[in-house]
């Protein structure tokens, strides 16, 4: 089992190490960087929901209050990739990434929470995209060659997100009203309200 100091060098995590870590109740935070509304469709019980957005904004506040073994996870390990890397700016370059995210923690077994059933914000991004350049050539074929610079420019966005590692397209879906969830994580019901480390509270003791 890998220990928390070599975290800096081994970032990825395996599903089933983590369900192992849950059972031995080690001093443990897994935040899930997935929007609000993928979150209540299904999350790993226990972790706490802190959209990425949201970590970027309020990095440093939220590395105060992490310990040394955090595990991000997200849909298929691109945004808790991005969160990490986000973290390790700000000092935290012990958190690690969950391979497989939350389906795959939940098809090794894991123990997860169900909710209502949507489509997670990575596949409305390929479906979207994928619309879009249809349309582009359709367009471009039957009403005018013009439209074809509709494809032209989705592909230009996805190179340039692929070589970001960004996504401004799930950006604005995540706004969509669909893809809103009841209770949209803020720093003071997210950040603030995560569990002190055990190494403070000893302290403080």
């Amino acid at each position: 089992m890998t220990s928390p100091s070599k975290a800096t060098a081994v970032k990825a995590l395996a599903p089933e190490t983590l369900q192992s870590w849950f059972k031995e109740h080690r001093n443990l935070v897994v935040i899930d960087v997935r929007s609000a509304a993928e979150f209540e469709s299904m999350h790993i019980r226990g972790s706490y929901n802190v959209p990425l957005p949201l970590l970027s904004e309020h990095t440093d506040e939220l590395a105060a209050r992490l310990g040394s073994r955090v595990v991000l996870v997200c849909q298929s390990g691109v945004r808790a990739e991005q969160a990490r890397q986000r973290m390790a700016t700000v000092g935290l370059d012990t958190a690690y990434v969950l391979n497989g995210g939350v389906p795959g923690f939940a098809a090794a077994g894991g123990d997860v929470v169900k909710g209502k059933d949507r489509w997670d914000l990575e596949r409305q991004v390929r479906l979207a995209a994928g619309s879009l350049v249809v349309l582009g050539l359709a367009g471009g074929r039957f009403v005018s060659p013009k439209i074809r610079m509709l494809a032209g420019a989705i592909g230009t966005g996805l190179t340039f997100s692929a070589a970001t590692n960004t996504c401004a397209m799930g950006k604005a879906l995540s706004a969509m009203p669909w893809n809103k969830a009841a209770a949209e994580p803020t720093r003071e019901s997210a950040i603030l309200q995560l569990p002190v480390p055990a190494a403070e509270e000893d302290a403080a003791a």
